[in-house]
């Protein structure tokens, strides 16, 4: 690398174009972007789904080399309507990148994703082969049920306080169907309904994402506004199992195997943890995979953001072929 960036990210920047991109009757999806305009494309994918992009994620990329496009997915971040989930699905966030790459007039990009980004982008790229440079992408979860149930009943046995105050909004007849019982209250019209199951939910996200306990991350979480889209949305595709056929990722994965694909992985990742990874990585050949020792799911967990960093450093060579 040119110059010793370790954990750091880049600099902060400010979108040279942004604008709403109406999708549909209901729909418009907030995008930017930043960097190069001339340089090679790279499409950050936010987790969740529903969690949204934010001014730190255009920092894991050289602006004076890549040109950087970030959006926020249906119902997520700035698009609106917030929180909607209306014609929201993994097909339908496809098509929204077809749509958003034709309107920037893009042949090929980057893509960089992580938990659910990490999905959206194997599921675009299978769809999409032809339009993907290769994918970097950490916190591999494949949207099968069994990891859903891991989130929603496994972490107890790693993460028991934040499990306990998770199911504390539910009535203990109720936590036999945890995610259900969520979905139902976060339906609810009356604030004073969601807005405790939203807290909840999003907080005990944020609880189990880091190595060490972040205040910082849980406080990020936290805000209502992040906890009402987060929450309403990951019910809503976890409730339609990602709007994915069990497994269709793995089974499909010879259509994009042909793609350059770098697999970063927190070692002590317990949102999705390391063995759904390795299955990523074994069946897909060609692809590399690098475990953090000393790192949870966080993409802000410090080896984790060096990797990351480096990843986008180590594709100037492979982008630029």
């Amino acid at each position: 690398m040119e110059r010793r960036l370790r954990d750091r990210l880049y600099p902060p920047i400010e979108p040279y174009d942004s604008a709403m991109l109406k999708l549909d009757a209901t729909h418009s999806m907030y995008w930017e972007q930043s960097g190069n305009p001339e340089g090679i494309p790279v499409l950050f994918l936010h987790g969740g789904p529903g969690a949204g992009a934010t001014s730190v994620h255009r920092r894991f990329f050289d602006p004076s080399f890549y040109r950087i496009v970030i959006f926020d997915q249906r119902g997520a971040g700035r698009s609106i309507p917030h929180g909607n989930l209306s014609d929201n699905t993994t097909a339908h966030l496809i098509e929204d990148i077809e749509r958003l790459r034709h309107l920037l007039g893009i042949s090929k990009f980057l893509l960089f994703g992580g938990s659910w980004g990490s999905t959206l982008a194997i599921a675009y790229a299978q769809s999409y082969p032809e339009n993907c440079l290769g994918l970097v992408i950490r916190g591999i979860f494949l949207g099968r049920a069994s990891e859903i149930h891991w989130f929603l009943y496994g972490l107890k046995r790693v993460f028991p306080e934040a499990w306990r105050n998770f199911v504390s909004v539910l009535p203990e007849n109720e936590r036999v169907d945890i995610l259900e019982n969520f979905r139902r209250r976060l339906l609810d019209p009356d604030p004073s309904v969601y807005l405790p199951a939203a807290r909840a939910w999003s907080r005990y996200e944020g609880a189990c994402s880091t190595l060490h306990p972040s205040p910082e991350t849980v406080a990020a979480f936290s805000n209502d506004s992040t906890a009402v889209a987060l929450a309403r949305i990951e019910t809503h595709y976890f409730s339609n199992g990602n709007f994915l056929p069990d497994n269709v990722l793995l089974e499909n994965i010879e259509k994009c195997s042909g793609l350059p694909c770098l697999i970063i992985q927190g070692r002590y990742d317990m949102i999705c943890p390391i063995s759904t990874a390795d299955e990523l990585h074994r069946a897909w050949p060609s692809s590399e995979i690098k475990i953090i020792p000393n790192a949870g799911h966080s993409a802000m967990d410090p080896g984790v953001r060096e990797a990351l960093v480096q990843a986008t450093e180590m594709y100037k060579e492979i982008v630029a072929e």
